[in-house]
Order: structure tokens, then sequence, then C-alpha cells
């Protein structure tokens, strides 16, 4: 592990800690080589590093969307990689997601795919029937005007811009009230100004809620701007664990191999 993985006296408590992480899409052909590291317990921890290192592979495997082969993911007190049926159906509502490619449901409106966020939360019955608690239609009310788009409330999804797309997705993440947000490319569609615009967006709202986002991303600036915790991956395995201050030329040319390409 590198030397700048190892925690100081003044970390804070880990939202989460990955031990012995291993992933194998292939027998023999490990995408993920024994992955340690811990996961502050408040701010963004970006996960940088080239396409294909596992970076995404990393993230799902963290709620399970992609099964370990090996080791744990350990989340207030739960292994992750250990829990089936019920038990997974409840750890995930405490975790939150943003993709990259928004996933939202095209044919239904912005509201609505607000209110899926709390589908874990209501019966089968009332959620077929869109029926939500008047407390979470006041979060969601809150949040479109957070986030912008009050306007498009009864809008389909499929009518948005991508950024109001992302926007909706990262609304509908908060809407969960998780306790750790996942977010896997979330500006890599986008242009420089709504990638910024972004980011600030999924600062603002998890750090007033005091909720940890572990965030994959391949925009060194952006990451170096809004991380306070890094993650520099590289063949599948971690290769700097530390603060976005310590990352340097050397540091990323072993992450992302040559030199041409720094400015």
């Amino acid at each position: 592990m590198p030397a700048e993985s190892q925690p100081r006296a003044d970390t804070p408590t880990a939202a989460l800690e990955i031990r012995g992480l291993k992933k194998e899409y292939r027998r023999g052909e490990p995408v993920l080589h024994d992955i340690s590291i811990r996961i502050p317990g408040r701010g963004i921890t970006a996960v940088i590093g080239p396409s294909g290192t596992g970076k995404s592979t990393l993230i799902r495997c963290i709620n399970r969307l992609v099964e370990p082969t090996a080791g744990q993911i350990l989340f207030k007190g739960l292994d992750l990689a250990t829990l089936r049926g019920k038990a997974l159906r409840e750890a995930r509502r405490r975790i939150g997601m943003v993709f990259q490619e928004y996933n939202l449901v095209e044919r239904l409106t912005v509201m609505e795919n607000l209110l899926s966020g709390r589908l874990g939360y209501v019966s089968p019955f009332n959620a077929w029937m869109r029926r939500y608690p008047a407390d979470d239609i006041g979060t969601a009310w809150e949040l479109l005007d957070t986030v912008g788009l009050t306007a498009f409330a009864n809008q389909r999804a499929d009518a948005l811009s991508g950024g109001q797309r992302q926007r909706v997705g990262i609304a509908r993440a908060i809407m969960q009230r998780p306790e750790l947000l996942l977010a896997d490319e979330p500006t890599s569609s986008l242009d420089p100004k709504t990638s910024v615009e972004i980011m600030e967006l999924l600062a603002g709202l998890t750090q007033g809620r005091g909720i940890p986002v572990i965030l994959n991303i391949h925009n060194v600036p952006l990451a170096r701007r809004f991380a306070g915790h890094v993650i520099g991956m590289a063949g599948g395995r971690v290769v700097y664990d530390g603060a976005p201050e310590g990352l340097d030329d050397t540091h990323l040319k072993e992450i992302y191999g040559g030199e041409d390409w720094l400015e």
C-alpha cells in the first residue's frame, strides 16, 4: 500500500472501509487487486485513474451492482459484501447513487423521478399508485427549487438537457436521505461549465446534509478543486491515497502513464 495511505491522527471517522477487495470477471484475471482503503466520514473522496482501471467496478462493488470476488466492504457495522435479500435491500436504501448516464425513467416527469428516490420507504401498492407522504412531496419541491428545476416539475425527463437530467439524478439521490452517496463519472457527458455547476451542486447538497461522497472522475482539476481526499488507481490497484494537495506530477505519471498529457 502506498505511503500516502497511512491515516493521520486527525483522520475523521470512516464512512466506509474496504479491506482486500478483489474482483474478477474472468477467473484468474482480476480487475481489482486487493483494494484496501478508508473513506472519510465527511466531504468528497475522488477516485481518479485511466479508463479501464476499475474505478466504476469499485463503486459498483460497494452497492453490490457488481459482486465482489473477495474482500470486505464495511459500512455502519455491516459487511456489504456478505449481505443478501432483505438485509441488502435495506443497506442499499442508505446508499445513494448518481449515474454517468443519469438513469432516469424517461417517460416519467421530473417530480415522479425525484419521488422514486423514496420507493424503498413506501409500500409496493402506494409506489404503484404513486402515493407518497406529504413530507416527501414537500422535500421534493424544496430540492427542485435548490437545483433550479421547479418550472420543469411536470415535464418528462426525456425533454431535459444533459445538465438538467444530472440535476434531477442528484436530487433523486438526495431524496433517499442517504448516509453515503456514490457518483460514477457524473460530469463525463457534460461541457466544462456545466461540469463545474454540477460539482458545485453535488458538493453543496451533500456537505450541508453531512453526506460523504465517493466520486469517480476523470477530470483531475475538478477532483483537486472539490475533493478533500483523492484515491489514484492504475491497473486495478491503489497507487495514491491522500490529500489533493499531495497529488503531484510524479503521482499523476504513475496513475496515467507518460507525461506528454501533463500541462
